[in-house]
This record gives structure tokens, sequence and C-alpha cells, in this order.
């Protein structure tokens, strides 16, 4: 089934957008380069063995987590996950979509990729990273799903995140190397698909994810250790419920340590299981922002990445 339309994702942010063929004329430009992840990773690569199918059995989660973040304990080469189509193009692709933005995504596509999970189990040789192994899903969808994606770099509104003060940042954001090490917190001993269990009163208990957590009392809570500022912005549109994607403008490199507490406004993005959650006193995420990071937003426009989908059919059966 041809596509013929086009579902735009931004690349490593938390923001997407339904581009009707009209807006990829004088308005588009070349895409940017492949990203250092999957340079660094090693380029194309695929599984040696691979099963692909339709699941409606209870959901199993997978051997490690499919998210942006680098958290990833060695499985020796195997893939095992049960979700829709979606959730393989944002792991395979690096992608950072809120739950909101997964729909929309859903609702512009054929109707089985909303509705359909499919178990796919895959052996690589050796023991692949996370990346690499998000190399040999492009692969996989590549040739199970006939999916046919390209990028294009497109100047779009955005929220450019600065610094409040120049060269400083706030109290709950400091370098990682300033912190807990990660070592003291080892990414070993949790669940098959989530993150971690550990000892350790630091939030996050482990490193390179981004957990947020709400108490119908303490408002909202979240942060993540040994990430980058690129990466804290991509995550702000989710955490803080806003309408626009969110790029990091502070100049700062290296990676960062940072938690966050704040007041969910109505409507605001919540955890999972969370509940809705009650009136509490606290600051706003905007203000919580300022005060606690020492960040802020600004209206802008900047270039994007997009990632364009232009072709998916439902896989052969094995």
């Amino acid at each position: 089934m041809y596509i013929g339309f086009r579902i735009c994702l931004p690349a490593a942010v938390s923001w997407l957008a339904v581009c009707p063929l009209a807006m990829f004329g004088q308005n588009a430009a070349p895409a940017s380069p492949v990203p250092d992840w999957q340079i660094k990773a090693g380029g194309q690569m695929a599984f040696t063995v691979a099963s692909v199918k339709p699941d409606t059995g209870p959901f199993r989660p997978p051997n490690f987590p499919l998210d942006v973040g680098d958290a990833f304990r060695p499985v020796g080469g195997h893939f095992s996950a049960d979700f829709p189509l979606g959730t393989y193009i944002t792991f395979a692709y690096k992608l950072w979509l809120t739950a909101d933005q997964r729909q929309s995504m859903i609702a512009h596509l054929p109707g089985w990729v909303g509705t359909d999970r499919f178990d796919i189990q895959a052996e690589a040789e050796g023991s692949p990273t996370k990346d690499q192994m998000r190399l040999m899903m492009q692969a996989l969808l590549a040739e199970r799903f006939q999916l046919k994606v390209h990028f294009e770099t497109q100047v779009v509104p955005v929220l450019a995140m600065v610094l409040v003060k120049p060269d400083k940042t706030g109290p709950k954001l400091r370098p990682h190397s300033e912190g807990v090490p990660c070592e003291a917190t080892p990414a070993t001993n949790g669940p098959p698909g989530g993150p971690p269990a550990s000892g350790t009163s630091v939030f996050p208990p482990v490193c390179d994810v981004y957990m947020m957590t709400m108490s119908p009392n303490a408002g909202a809570r979240a942060g993540s250790r040994n990430t980058t500022l690129d990466l804290l912005a991509g995550s702000l549109p989710g955490t803080g419920g806003l309408d626009r994607p969110v790029v990091d403008q502070t100049g700062l490199s290296g990676r960062y340590d940072f938690s966050i507490e704040f007041a969910p406004e109505s409507g605001a993005a919540s955890a999972p299981n969370a509940g809705t959650p009650a009136d509490v006193p606290g600051s706003t995420f905007l203000e919580a922002l300022q005060e606690q990071l020492g960040l802020k937003l600004e209206a802008t426009k900047a270039p994007l990445r997009i990632l364009v989908v232009d072709h998916v059919d439902r896989p052969s059966q094995n």
C-alpha cells in the first residue's frame, strides 16, 4: 500500500507534524548529514535472523528499553519486543515523541499501524550496542514492512532553550562529573524493558534514562543523569506539556545531571499510571525551569531534521 501523504517526525525531539505535500517546495531544504550516533554505530547493519509475527496475546515487555536514551544492558545480540509499528520506527531512527504526538502519527497512517502489535524476535552476531540495534531495526523495517523514509530539513516555529544568566546553570542542573558516578548505581538488576532497580536515593536511580514521577500531593518530578542538553531540550515538550519543539541553544556541551520539581497545570503531561493530579502548591513548569535549572524558553524559528514516511506495507508472513 502506497501512502499518498507524508508523516513528518523530527529526529530526537518531542514533536510531530503532519506535512501536506505543498510544504515540500521552496520551504524544504536538503537533508542534514547522517547523525553522529549513526556514524559512530558503524553504518548499515542487519540481524542475522529475524521473525516478525502479528501478536494478539498478552503484551510482553522488550528485553531492553526502546527509547532514545543510552541505558542498555548487554543482551547477547538478542532482540525481543512486542509493539505496534510506530514504536519500532521511533526506536530505529532515535526519535523522541510524546504520547499525543505518537497518536497523531498513527491517526494519519493505515489503521493497522495503530491497532496491530508485532512480535519481533531477532538475533545478531556478537554483542551489538543499542545504537547498532537501531541500525539493524532500520534494515528489518525496510525488508519486512517495505518502509521507505527520507529526511528533510525544514525551518519551523520552535522554543529555544537558553541560559537565564550567561555561563551559569541553576542549582539542579550540574555537570555529571560533580554528581554520583554511574558506576555507583549500576544498570544491572532491573526488570526487562524498564529502568533497573537501585538501592540509592539518587534521582533518577540509574544513568542514561529519563524518568518522571507524579504524586497527588507532591506534584511532578522529572530528571536524568549523564545526559546532554540536546536530549534535555527534547524532553521538555512531553514533560511540560509544551506545544512546540524545543531546541538547545545554551552553547553547553558535555554530560549533565538534572532534576526538576513543579506543580503540573491542568492538561499537562503525566507519568504512566499516575492518575489525574490534584492541584498542588509550587512553581509552574516554566517557573521551575528558570529557578531550578537556570533555563528559559524563547519563541523563535529553527531548522529541524525531519523524517518523512513515504511508504509502508503490512509485513509478509514468516
